[in-house]
């Protein structure tokens, strides 16, 4: 039997993919990783979450210069969008982070194989005409963005886009239509929005971000829609065509009846995303997906076949990638001999909209299922650094467990929620209480201590409201 070219060969570059790689590496195994973009980092750094905040952070700026808000605070002056500009820190951005993924692998000594990678048998993979044998493989193949039937996406055009076109728009669209209501439409929408564009988001179901807490769906509607974004809800998107350079869009109620019309400049198709299995050759592995797509893995991330393992997007769970990057390490100290483990029942999640939106645990809905919960809710009106820096749209919401006061989960409507959130997944992971985070000192003023009285009100005593 022939040697082993690679004690650990990862398939795919992603956040789970170059973790794992970089996390194998500096365990002393042998490793590389097949990629077949021309840079690194896989979709969440070159057309994902890195280029979106990128267009998030500069449209901000320019939305609070340009609509006065500036103004207010005794910054005078008119400004101008240089979109060619804000779209060159963007790729500048992309390029800067996907060469230090590069320059990790350099320094790690993971060896880069370039190309696309399609399994030949259980322990080969075959990248172009050479073929890599490996003691162990890691399907870290990310995801793609989910067609919709009957709408054929043509990013080139500027028309009808997905998410990677999205961020590359010539011109700021007179109207975009965003088809989802979730986290990539909102993000992706706000852009626009800030930038000069009237948005229209269609959703399907009653309400927008399906998964998060109710309370805190529907309190980010109204923030959304104090913003300017206008919502079809409970609405379908039946098809769409191209007619002089705009898009038609036929919708109806998602109960059915009469169809409408809408015209646009761009339509964002954000509905979701789907695990990239297509051209891996699975069955010649011994493996095949289930129903959703997806390689079923057990508790430490191996597959039905003894070397294989797989992590990220292409796994039942959430497709973020702090649960891929989480994954990568705890893989590859699995294979290590080591014990790695990621908690799924403390994954943050975050909408970078303005304010953020961010998550972590049960929602209320979730929590009461499972017995008798208390709430704890403070308003970011009533936070001094937030109302200061006139930021006082949101809130913090903690539910803990009735009898032990164990927080079961927490949600936060602010401007930093992403941010804020990380306190929230760490109490949590240590098994605290809301008294815990309550009787935590916070330095004042902060945001944070927003969570801090949240958490006070569980037991009825905020003392700023």
């Amino acid at each position: 039997m022939a040697d082993y070219d690679f004690d650990v060969l990862v398939i795919g570059s992603g956040p789970g993919g170059y973790v794992a790689a970089i996390r194998a590496a500096q365990l002393g195994l042998k490793t590389a990783c097949i990629e077949s973009r021309e840079t690194l980092g896989g979709t969440c750094l070159n057309v994902g979450c890195i280029p979106s905040k990128a267009m998030l952070h500069a449209s901000e700026l320019f939305e609070e210069a340009a609509s006065g808000k500036l103004a207010k605070l005794g910054i005078k002056g008119s400004v101008t969008l240089d979109l060619e500009t804000m779209h060159a820190q963007r790729r500048d951005a992309v390029k800067g982070l996907t060469g230090g993924i590069e320059y990790l692998f350099k320094k790690n000594k993971v060896e880069w194989i370039k190309g696309r990678g399609a399994f030949t048998g259980a322990d080969t993979v075959a990248v172009g005409d050479k073929s890599y044998r490996a003691r162990n493989i890691v399907i870290a193949t990310g995801s793609s963005v989910t067609p919709l039937p009957g709408i054929t996406v043509d990013n080139d055009s500027q028309i009808i886009v997905d998410s990677t076109g999205a961020l590359e728009l010539a011109k700021v669209p007179g109207h975009m239509i965003v088809i989802g209501g979730g986290v990539i439409g909102l993000e992706l929408g706000s852009v626009w929005k800030r930038l000069g564009a009237k948005v229209t988001v269609v959703e399907y179901l009653d309400m927008i971000l399906p998964g998060m807490d109710s309370e805190i769906r529907k309190e980010s509607l109204k923030v959304f829609k104090k913003q300017g974004i206008e919502f079809k809800l409970s609405t379908k998107v039946t098809g769409a065509s191209v007619e002089g350079g705009k898009a038609m869009l036929s919708v109806e109620p998602s109960a059915g009846g009469d169809t409408e019309i809408i015209e646009a400049d761009v339509v964002l198709v954000s509905i979701g995303r789907r695990p990239n299995t297509d051209g891996l050759a699975l069955d010649k592995a011994g493996l095949a997906v289930n129903g959703r797509g997806q390689v079923e893995i057990d508790h430490d991330f191996s597959t039905s076949v003894p070397g294989i393992w797989a992590i990220g997007d292409v796994v039942p769970g959430p497709m973020l990638a702090h649960k891929a990057e989480d994954e990568g390490i705890a893989v590859a100290e699995n294979i290590a001999g080591l014990t790695g483990i990621v908690n799924h029942d403390i994954i943050p999640s975050v909408v970078y909209t303005m304010p953020e939106i961010a998550g972590v645990g049960l929602t209320e809905e979730q929590a009461k299922e499972r017995g008798e919960i208390k709430v704890g809710k403070f308003p970011m009106m009533a936070n001094s650094r937030a109302k200061t820096n006139h930021e006082g749209d949101g809130m913090v919401k903690v539910i803990a467990d009735a009898k032990t006061d164990r927080v079961l989960g927490v949600w936060i409507i602010a401007s930093l929620g992403g941010t804020m959130i990380a306190q929230a997944a760490q109490a949590m992971e240590f098994g605290g209480t809301s008294e815990d985070i309550a009787y935590t000192c916070h330095a004042h003023p902060t945001h944070s201590e927003a969570l801090k009285e949240a958490a006070m009100a569980v037991q009825g005593k905020p003392i700023h409201i």
